[in-house]
């Protein structure tokens, strides 16, 4: 099944509440377990950057599993950010510990081989030049950065993604299930994320398949 390009940010408030109420427990969990096996030592302390944090469940779920650390949290849509900021608001003993950024990538508010972690969960199929990512982690890692970065992976048809719509969204609103399809279409297969990586020059990175709709990039950059 060929690619089919979608917006490249959810950027109505319509979008951001429908994606908000959502029931992605088991999807961000499977995240957080990535993470846990990637490499639980160094994290506590980390400075980590979340790119297209969306209304910010995994900066949430990583600052309570790392009471230490601090998280800048990237998206380029304004009403994710809102409902990022109300969420970080319920929780005073987080929020100092996480900053917001509205920006697209590149964004020239993140600094320069400052971050010990780069997670990011769903942005990669948003972006009509995947490069535009792979460049952001070279440029605002610090060298042995931590890396995991998670996404939907392109079924082999049209009827496969539909199975995943109809089994992952039932009864959800239709905008969500439209936004679900159109991602499914707008993802990467796993060896097109191979080759982004060796173009980048980040083959020190590993491509897996970790769930029947999701692949994950994950690794440590060069000392």
């Amino acid at each position: 099944m060929n690619r089919r390009l979608e917006p490249e940010l959810m950027d109505t408030a319509e979008q951001a509440l429908a994606y908000a109420a959502a029931d992605f427990a088991a999807s961000n969990t499977l995240f957080m377990e990535l993470l846990r096996q990637l490499d639980p030592g160094p994290l506590d302390g980390a400075r980590a950057l979340d790119l297209g944090c969306g209304p910010a469940d995994i900066v949430i779920r990583f600052l309570r599993a790392y009471p230490k650390a601090h998280c800048d949290a990237l998206d380029g849509s304004r009403p994710m950010l809102d409902l990022a900021q109300s969420a970080l608001d319920a929780l005073p003993g987080l929020a100092p510990r996480c900053r917001l950024l509205c920006d697209i990538l590149p964004s020239a508010q993140l600094q320069a081989d400052h971050y010990d972690l780069i997670l990011s969960n769903s942005l990669l199929h948003h972006l009509h030049d995947p490069q535009v990512l792979w460049r952001t982690i070279q440029d605002s890692a610090r060298p042995g950065a931590l890396v995991l970065i998670m996404d939907l992976m392109r079924p082999a048809s049209p009827g496969w993604a539909e199975a995943l719509v109809e089994t992952y969204t039932p009864g959800e609103p239709e905008i969500l299930r439209e936004d679900f399809r159109n991602s499914l279409y707008a993802a990467f297969e796993p060896q097109e994320v191979v080759a982004q990586l060796a173009t980048a020059g980040l083959d020190c990175l590993e491509v897996g398949v970790v769930s029947d709709r999701h692949l994950a990039v994950m690794g440590r950059l060069p000392v």
